[in-house]
């Protein structure tokens, strides 16, 4: 099954690149309209993997547009960036099959650059931080948690930085966050991020899955004065998703993302290491992992 890397050499002379990330390449199709491209590129610990997952980009983009729906008629007054699956005019005819279904044309704002981390439970970072220091991103929290657990007083909002490609991103305690996008904007970008959370939460749960945290970037409609809810949204890239039926506190939980990938990078000491080729298995078993959160969330096969 190909793996499409990079979709530059598709668009050169039809659409301009403004940028390249980890995952999707972002051209504009004209002042106000951008095109989001995801490639199958995986990343993780902030590094990109030297091959890819076959139809990942795909599946990112149409469960990113189902959250879009889904969040949207939850949330009547919640704004995105999504307009279209739709591929535009200048996109050639040779070029449109393999790009359909990965790409969506998306408004153009002003990105607000941090990342807006909810958590709903205790792991990862943010459970090594607590062991510590009895703390989260700096946050005093409540002693006595076990790993895994649901935080006791509900979801917390738990920002970091943006970092650039090639960097890390920053655990940051909220106030940091408001200092660098203004005080104004960042209380609404906490407010709507645990709205978000909460109304995914019980969506997913109804599902099957547990949504232990997961990420939210935000843009600004500097004509309206709007915040808006834009890149992918509530993905196995972006999320943490376990199955509810094994859940157990304690303990690490098994997962629907790509925590299969993170545990076989540290495992054999490549966390962190660049030009990493995962082994055909676990390409698979990742690849696998996605679809069956996509199966779930969505409620139809791959």
């Amino acid at each position: 099954m190909t793996v499409i890397s990079s979709t530059e050499s598709k668009l050169i002379g039809t659409l301009p690149l403004l940028a390249s990330g980890k995952v999707r390449d972002l051209y504009e199709i004209d002042s106000r309209t951008l095109l989001f491209v995801a490639s199958d590129r995986i990343s993780a610990y902030d590094v990109i993997m030297k091959n890819g997952v076959p139809e990942k980009g795909a599946l990112l983009t149409l469960l990113s547009a189902h959250w879009f729906h889904v969040l949207s008629s939850a949330i009547p007054s919640l704004k995105t960036h999504f307009i279209s699956l739709d591929l535009p005019q200048q996109v050639p005819q040779e070029f449109r099959a393999r790009l359909q279904s990965r790409s969506m044309q998306v408004r153009k704002l002003e990105i607000f650059p941090i990342e807006a981390i909810v958590r709903g439970y205790i792991t990862g970072s943010a459970w090594k931080e607590y062991q510590t220091k009895g703390t989260v991103h700096g946050m005093k929290v409540q002693p006595g948690l076990t790993e895994s657990e649901a935080f006791p007083q509900g979801a917390i909002y738990t920002p970091s930085t943006k970092a650039e490609a090639g960097l890390n991103d920053e655990n940051i305690h909220p106030d940091q966050a408001a200092e660098i996008v203004g005080e104004k904007y960042a209380e609404r970008i906490e407010k709507l991020a645990l709205e978000l959370y909460s109304t995914a939460r019980k969506y997913a749960l109804e599902r099957g899955i547990i949504i232990a945290d997961t990420k939210f970037e935000f843009g600004l409609d500097t004509e309206t004065d709007e915040v808006v809810l834009v890149d992918e949204v509530l993905t196995p890239d972006s999320s943490r998703f376990w199955p509810a039926s094994s859940y157990k506190i304690g303990q690490t939980q098994e997962s629907f993302d790509k925590q299969y990938l993170r545990d076989w990078l540290t495992a054999n000491g490549l966390k962190g290491k660049q030009g990493v080729e995962m082994p055909e298995d676990v390409m698979n078993k990742t690849a696998e992992k996605y679809r069956e959160a996509f199966e779930r969330l969505v409620g139809r096969k791959w």
